[in-house]
């Protein structure tokens, strides 16, 4: 991405200076296998971020109520979801920032004896896509040797704290030998990812926010943002994604929050789309699980 003008405004951009800022992390072969295990027409991967303290420690803030909110999502969410996810036999991949690991690794611990994935999310939930390239490095490697001795387990994916990607991010991620990256939203189903136009071997697992919990829940006190959507359309959003997926025989992942999802008048959301989903043909898997199968079933020198 060299040659950028530092003076210019985009409207003034030479077409490399463009065309590099898109093909810098790009989407390359789509990896939709043919099956899924066990003759199920639609992959399922339900997701947790993990986040609980540290949407309040990572600008630095010091807010008891904000704080009191994060621990709310290991006291009360977490038990909560986990029971549900053991009634119905389904696992699920956790997304940990380090810090939270070492607030609550009875929590990681537990996480991982019920049979679930716990993947990296960062070192305290830093804004990663603004990081020096070497900071960002290091605090994912040290992010990785903390989830490992809490855990007993190496993760093998990662979904950034910022949902996005800097300068070197996928670099790093190429360089630690992860599995997958949960991060971006190319595609709905896997795709591997491109670096300057090169095949890294990453594997994408897309994200969508209209998949996620967090922008129809959230609330800023200061601000103007406010929760506006009830949680039966949701529901219905949610049900929606998952119907067409069903349809296409594709992947159907969806990302939530302990201290959003666990609340009292929301939890049977994740009760009521493990119900729906369950009454079709379904294979229930990890992030893990799902990368490793379509890697196996997408091999490099397969025709898209």
């Amino acid at each position: 991405m060299s040659g950028e003008p530092t003076d210019s405004a985009p409207w003034q951009w030479p077409e490399p200076v463009w065309r590099a800022k898109v093909d810098h992390v790009r989407a390359g072969r789509r990896m939709a296998p043919a099956q899924w295990p066990g003759g199920a027409r639609c992959a399922v991967a339900l997701s947790f971020d993990s986040d609980h303290e540290t949407n309040e420690l990572r600008d630095g803030g010091g807010s008891v109520a904000r704080l009191s909110w994060g621990q709310y999502g290991a006291r009360v969410g977490m038990p909560r979801i986990l029971p549900i996810l053991a009634r119905h036999s389904v696992p699920a991949s956790f997304f940990v920032p380090a810090v939270t690991a070492l607030l609550h690794p009875d929590e990681q611990r537990r996480v991982i004896a019920e049979g679930h994935e716990i993947g990296l999310h960062g070192w305290i939930h830093e804004r990663n896509s603004l990081l020096p390239i070497d900071a960002e490095r290091d605090l994912m490697l040290r992010a990785a040797e903390v989830i490992e001795r809490v855990c007993g387990v190496r993760p093998v994916g990662v979904r950034t704290p910022s949902w996005d990607h800097g300068p070197g991010t996928l670099a790093v991620i190429r360089d630690m030998g992860l599995l997958y990256d949960s991060s971006l939203m190319a595609d709905e189903d896997c795709y591997e990812l491109l670096l300057d136009g090169e095949p890294t071997g990453v594997t994408e697992l897309p994200v969508d926010w209209i998949r996620d919990d967090a922008p129809y829940f959230l609330m800023d006190r200061f601000g103007s943002s406010r929760p506006y959507t009830p949680p039966d359309a949701v529901f219905d959003i949610f049900r929606r994604e998952f119907d067409l997926a069903h349809e296409e025989g594709g992947l159907f992942q969806l990302t939530m929050h302990p201290h959003i999802i666990g609340a009292r008048s929301r939890i049977w959301i994740l009760d009521e789309m493990i119900r729906h989903m369950a009454a079709h043909k379904v294979w229930f898997a990890t992030h893990r699980q799902v990368v490793e199968h379509v890697v196996a079933a997408c091999p490099v020198d397969m025709k898209e």
